[in-house]
């Protein structure tokens, strides 16, 4: 029997154990670094912790760092029976609990509790830490660049950005000598730049997303990862950037992860709000688009698609047809937890600031005054609806007041037009008759400074194809064609249209008209920044393309003051200039409004593409003709420090600011004449040595010539002989006869 066990015990040796050994091996952990414990969670019994776990795992996840409820454990008090206030959290990997500590340490809960995250095995690392306080070194001081400093040029020179072929530049603007190249970079941008809207910062749009420039060297501020971006929008005070592009955001596994990048929740939207000072996600929206679209055709998106208060404080998004949602910033919630529902609503627009409202809120916040500045407003208008008629509403915000309202017949569409101080609101109304076969225009001004809002209302016959506010002003113009090719212009046409120049008569409180230009083709208006002078333009035609330069106030002097003379209403009016700009798509004025820039674009077409800058007066100062030309874009600037009574200082005192700049123009002209005389003598002085050298030279070679044919001349001399022979051939005598 021995022979036998000892054979079985050898065939035991020889099995193979590994497969289940290894399916049953006992894990022994390796540690704890994924382990996470999160402090400042509200103290709660036991019935409420479902939803604080649910709760915590959703903040979590908004910040990209995802958990599940089932590995959160809530410590509990056995003598009270609640919480100790904080919970231990276990990640998949000591990774992603480095990035869930990096992007919630610190993160707001709610408005008493702030979470403050440690890993599980600093406690036993921190238990018998010297808490010694060491001073620690100070970092250098190193200076940034400051973002405004082009507003420090001496010679108070704009600038303005050229996109053409892969080149993007910025120039220097001013008299012929000042101008010149700031900064040049080749690839700058993927599809355009653009400008914020007080000059600070330069965009541009790469497949990756959007990057912001400034500062003198031009270097790179802030970066925004929305791939394939093709829209952006500035919030007037530069604080948010909103970005869109067609593609819905799809964020891949295993894509970076943080507060500056898409979590999977945004997924599927296309609108996506950033703070630009830390360049962080703020929130996420979907496309909508306009109600009542034909499937066939291609919807377009209404942008901007969200409207910013001017104070930043607010933005508006609308959903067609339904309601109007306000958000809070920097938190992105929405005011009052809800929606202000208003059926059929299509469009909104905010009322801006003006000088006045910005005096109020800072005389209120120095204490200098006890008047409160007034609420942000802003305007929407619902269409009509069933036996509703359409209606324009202003309504206060965030107190949601309705300060009036205007019920309008027979609309077909309206428009929303603010003037820039927030002192009228035009509402352009399309109205139809009752057999819907012809389109007329009505003007709806609302007075809003004054009680009550009154409104003014302007009838027109013919259909208003553009109106422009004169900033800081009191007075429009518009654009007007009874044109019977309007609506399906053919191509090579040019509609006929009329121009008309509007002003409020303070004496009787309605708007007047004050000219009527007759028989133009012009379809845009532009007006300087400052007022008074505006450039009527036919834009897009390729028949047409005549620039018109008017000033409304020419009897009036430089302090601003009309002259003393008879004065009827509308005199004033005078035509300053005529230009043309062959193919021109765009015109915009600079900053001070003494130059109008025109470009032709070769996103609109590929014939004479370039621009040219003009004087107020209509003349042209230079004209450029570059191929691959796209834009042309002056540098905004910043609202002026200077007080009122600075400001009224200045104009009284104007006359002897341009002696001075009249004495630096003749500085410069004297220095530059000094420069070319100099030059021209030094020229002069080169032509003469190098005319006196060649003579040198050249009397040299005729030296050497001359003796060397000096011994061939004598030889010739001596072979060359000639004789004069003298030879009578005839002799004849004849008498003479008395």
């Amino acid at each position: 029997m021995a022979p036998n066990v000892i054979a079985h015990d050898d065939l035991e040796d020889d099995i193979d154990y590994s497969d289940i050994e290894a399916k049953y091996q006992v894990e022994y952990d390796e540690g704890l670094d994924n382990v996470v414990v999160v402090d400042g969670v509200p103290v709660i019994d036991e019935s409420k912790a479902e939803k604080l776990l649910a709760r915590v795992a959703k903040e979590f996840s908004k910040k990209g760092a995802p958990v599940k409820v089932d590995n959160m454990i809530i410590p509990w008090d056995e003598k009270t029976g609640k919480s100790r206030g904080f919970i231990v959290v276990e990640f998949k990997s000591p990774e992603d609990a480095a990035y869930a500590i990096g992007v919630m340490h610190g993160h707001p809960f709610d408005s008493k509790h702030r979470f403050s995250l440690n890993r599980f095995t600093d406690i036993e690392r921190y238990a018998n830490l010297d808490e010694t306080y060491v001073e620690p070194e100070p970092e250098p001081y190193v200076q940034k660049e400051h973002l405004r400093s082009w507003l420090a040029d001496p010679q108070g020179r704009d600038q303005y950005a050229t996109y053409r072929g892969d080149e993007v530049e910025i120039h220097w603007h001013g008299k012929p000598s000042q101008c010149e190249v700031a900064h040049n970079r080749l690839n700058w941008t993927d599809l355009y730049v653009s400008w914020s809207p007080l000059g600070t910062y330069l965009a541009s749009l790469h497949r990756p997303g959007v990057r912001l420039w400034g500062g003198a060297s031009w270097s790179g501020l802030q970066r925004f990862a929305h791939p394939l971006v093709r829209l952006l929008d500035f919030s007037p005070n530069e604080n948010y950037l909103v970005t869109w592009s067609h593609d819905p955001i799809v964020v891949p596994e295993g894509a970076q992860q943080g507060p500056q990048f898409f979590s999977p929740e945004d997924e599927g939207n296309n609108i996506a709000v950033w703070d630009i000072k830390t360049g962080n996600l703020l929130r996420t929206f979907p496309s909508v688009y306009p109600e009542g679209e034909d499937a066939s055709k291609k919807q377009q998106l209404q942008w901007p698609a969200l409207k910013w208060s001017p104070d930043d404080k607010y933005v508006a998004r609308v959903t067609p047809g339904q309601q109007i949602s306000v958000y809070e910033l920097p938190s992105m919630g929405l005011v009052d937890k809800k929606s202000i529902k208003i059926e059929g609503v299509i469009d909104v627009e905010w009322c801006p600031l003006g000088d006045k409202d910005k005096e109020e809120e800072a005389k209120f916040a120095a204490g200098k005054s006890n008047k409160k500045p007034r609420e942000n407003m802003l305007a929407y208008w619902t269409p009509e609806v069933a036996n509703q008629p359409a209606r324009v509403t202003l309504l206060q915000f965030p107190s949601r007041t309705i300060l009036r309202q205007k019920n309008l017949f027979n609309v077909s569409e309206c428009k929303l037009y603010w003037q820039n101080q927030g002192d009228f609101l035009c509402v352009k109304v399309d109205r139809h008759t009752k057999t819907k076969k012809s389109i007329f225009c009505n003007l709806e001004i609302f007075m809003v400074r004054e009680k009550d809002y009154p409104v003014e209302v302007v009838e027109l016959k013919d259909t208003v194809t553009d109106f422009s506010w004169e900033p800081k002003g009191e007075r429009f113009a518009i654009v007007s064609t009874s044109d019977p090719n309007f609506g399906n212009p053919g191509p090579g046409i040019t509609l006929k249209t009329d121009v008309s120049f509007y002003a409020l008569e303070r004496g009787k409180g309605d708007f007047k008209l004050l000219r009527s230009l007759p028989n133009r083709t012009s379809n845009t208006i532009r007006w300087s920044p400052k007022g008074r002078h505006v450039v009527l333009a036919t834009v897009g035609s390729t028949t047409k393309s005549e620039l018109e330069f008017w000033d409304l106030d020419f009897h009036h002097d430089d302090t601003g003051k009309r002259e003393a003379h008879k004065d009827e209403w509308g005199s004033g009016i005078q035509h300053l200039g005529t230009g043309d700009h062959y193919a021109v798509t765009d015109a915009e004025w600079d900053p001070s409004g003494r130059y109008l820039a025109t470009s032709a674009s070769a996103w609109r077409h590929t014939i004479e593409n370039g621009y040219a800058i003009w004087d107020f007066r209509g003349q042209e100062l230079e004209k450029h003709i570059l191929d691959r030309f796209k834009q042309f874009l002056w540098r905004p600037r910043p609202r002026t420090l200077l007080t009122k009574e600075q400001q009224r200082h200045i104009r009284r005192n104007l006359k002897e600011y341009s002696r001075q700049f009249d004495e630096e123009d003749a500085a410069e002209e004297s220095n530059i004449s000094a420069e070319l005389i100099a030059q021209r003598k030094r020229l002069v002085d080169e032509w003469n040595a190098w005319r006196l050298h060649c003579k040198e030279e050249l009397g040299t070679e005729r030296g050497v010539v001359k003796k060397l044919k000096e011994p061939q001349e004598e030889e010739e001399e001596k072979e060359e002989i000639e004789v004069w022979i003298d030879e009578v051939i005839e002799q004849i005598e004849e008498e003479l006869l008395e």
